[in-house]
């Protein structure tokens, strides 16, 4: 069961201005499921990707970075159309499966007179089978067929695998007199720990900004979002997030992240792509609780991300919040093998939510264990740690481990 998550509903996902999605049956894994999804778009849309670090990388983030660096210099000959697939990553396939990646990207760009290098592929799945791309082929023209512009729910239940909710999100905000939207979807409920994003994210915005800026936006969005959750410290082969800008907000160009527009529109960007990154936390495999692990007093947000991923990764610590067990000697030692070498432990401070459990490095002696208990039988978590070495802080997002999980990626080829 999802934590505290509901599906999008469609009414509240903004149509973004020269963005036309499609979705299509193409029975690329199993019959009868939505699992290939079209976005195409208008002449003079920006796109900016950011890609997984995992260097076992997929064909298609192969073939994307590609394209993305080739394509799009000017933003009339560039990016047009992504086509996503669901059911198989083209992971671990070698030349084939570059091939076949470009197959693709050549059978969008046959059916939309475009050219192949402005077509971006993606796909999710299961990793080192062969792609079936001639399901692709055949599943593009219904897909194509389907383009319109407020099918973004629709989008989010077809670029599903294990998640049990579809992911999307979108908010308005002012630019100059004129409304400016930013919706998105996502996917992801295992092999997460983005080491840039997650598994797949797309997002899309009417906003007129300057093209260098648009990359920049996307990393700085990424990294407030997609950067900060786990669910099982596994970076996937296929992570990709991508944002688009179709510039028909019709506002004066954004020329600087640092301006008032500026500011206002990457606060919208993350926003959304907080509320998409979260939502793959919440339905993460097995998940039953949402965990905030918040790290504060760092000499630098380095050393706080350092301490708040050892916490969000250890599986002891996530099995003890499955089991409502307020073992939390687990979390101390944690961020002590966090890997800040001078971390002086007789200054730590540990809050779990409200309650003070560790003073200056030992059990503070008005603690009551009825106390931690009370919170760890919570759905929603923050585990909280000042390690008083600077003002920096860092967030992280993440679950607990449960017997679900293990039973979802046992049976998860079948």
């Amino acid at each position: 069961m999802p934590v505290n998550l509901t599906a999008p509903k469609p009414a509240d996902l903004h149509p973004v201005p020269g963005v036309r999605v499609g979705i299509a049956m193409a029975g690329v894994r199993k019959a009868n499921r939505k699992d290939l999804v079209a976005f195409v778009l208008d002449a003079g849309t920006l796109v900016a990707g950011v890609f997984t670090q995992n260097r076992f990388c997929a064909a298609p983030v192969q073939v994307c970075r590609e394209h993305l660096a080739t394509g799009n210099r000017d933003g009339q000959e560039g990016i047009r159309a992504l086509v996503i697939n669901t059911g198989n990553a083209n992971a671990g396939t070698g030349a084939d499966g570059l091939a076949r990646a470009r197959r693709t990207c050549e059978a969008a760009a046959g059916l939309l007179g475009i050219k192949p290098t402005q077509v971006l592929p993606f796909s999710t799945g299961v990793i080192m089978e062969q792609l079936p791309v001639e399901r692709i082929e055949a599943g593009l023209p219904a897909a194509l067929g389907d383009l319109a512009v407020s099918n973004w729910a629709q989008a989010a239940e077809g670029i599903m695998t294990t998640d049990t909710l579809p992911k999307a999100a979108s908010a308005q905000v002012t630019i100059g007199g004129k409304t400016v939207t930013v919706t998105g979807i996502s996917k992801g409920a295992g092999m997460i720990r983005p080491n840039m994003a997650t598994m797949l994210g797309f997002l899309a915005t009417d906003a007129v900004i300057a093209a260098p800026l648009l990359q920049v936006l996307a990393k700085q969005a990424a990294d407030a979002s997609f950067n900060r959750i786990t669910i099982d410290g596994d970076t996937s082969t296929n992570d990709s997030f991508v944002v688009m800008a179709t510039q028909q907000a019709g506002h004066a160009r954004i020329d600087s992240l640092d301006s008032d527009d500026g500011r206002t529109l990457a606060a919208a960007v993350t926003q959304v792509a907080q509320q998409l990154a979260q939502a793959i936390v919440r339905d993460g495999e097995g998940a039953t609780k949402f965990i905030t692990v918040q790290i504060d007093g760092g000499r630098d947000e380095a050393e706080c991300r350092l301490a708040a991923y050892a916490i969000a990764h250890s599986p002891l610590v996530k099995t003890a919040f499955f089991a409502s067990d307020p073992n939390l000697g687990r979390i101390l030692a944690a961020v002590g093998y966090a890997g800040i070498a001078d971390l002086d432990q007789s200054r730590i401070d540990l809050f779990l939510d409200d309650v003070a459990v560790v003073t200056d490095g030992g059990r503070r002696a008005d603690y009551r264990e009825e106390d931690g208990a009370r919170v760890m039988k919570q759905s929603e978590i923050t585990v909280r740690i000042d390690l008083k070495r600077g003002g920096a802080s860092a967030t992280v997002w993440t679950c607990d481990l449960s017997y679900d999980y293990v039973k979802i990626n046992a049976d998860y080829r079948s």
